[in-house]
């Protein structure tokens, strides 16, 4: 697991445990990564009262949030936190059964990459094997440089309005 410690007006990257920090949205929502790999993340996340919506069942949400995590996970094991950082940029996903308890397991697999993007072939099954969630997850790595351009650009702009 990866910490935002500021640096300049950039962050370092230090690992952390499983425990607090960042990754605590993933622990909150029960996740664990049981593989995790350039190519390929798989976990399993349980279904439980906290993860319902209001009638009972998995949130389509929550669902979405455990496919985003495991995609995620694999942009990360795809970044070099020196000089590039990885971010979530599009979602489809497709609910097709719902589920109200067990274990909901998924994986990630990274279909093709192109222009920094990766493109994430995700899916949900319950315990049974049957398909709750599918779709994909579009992921960019983008250059350190690059956001520190972008924060520059933003304080041009707040400089010109102010000004105004």
């Amino acid at each position: 697991m990866w910490h935002f410690t500021p640096i300049h007006s950039w962050r370092a990257y230090v690992p952390l445990s499983d425990k607090g920090g960042p990754v605590a949205f993933v622990e909150n929502l029960g996740i664990s990564f049981t593989r995790s790999e350039r190519d390929v993340v798989e976990g399993i996340m349980p279904i439980t009262p906290e993860v319902h919506q209001p009638h009972g069942f998995l949130h389509g949400g929550a669902t979405i949030s455990f496919l985003e995590s495991l995609a995620s996970k694999g942009a990360e094991n795809n970044t070099d936190f020196s000089k590039e950082l990885p971010f979530g940029i599009d979602i489809h996903i497709r609910h097709r059964k719902s589920g109200k308890s067990g274990i909901l397991h998924g994986s990630a697999t990274l279909s093709h990459q192109e222009d920094g993007k990766q493109f994430w072939y995700c899916v949900a099954f319950d315990d049974d094997g049957d398909v709750i969630s599918e779709g994909e997850i579009l992921t960019k790595i983008v250059p350190l440089s690059r956001l520190e351009e972008k924060r520059r650009e933003r304080e041009v702009q707040k400089i010109s309005k102010s000004s105004q």
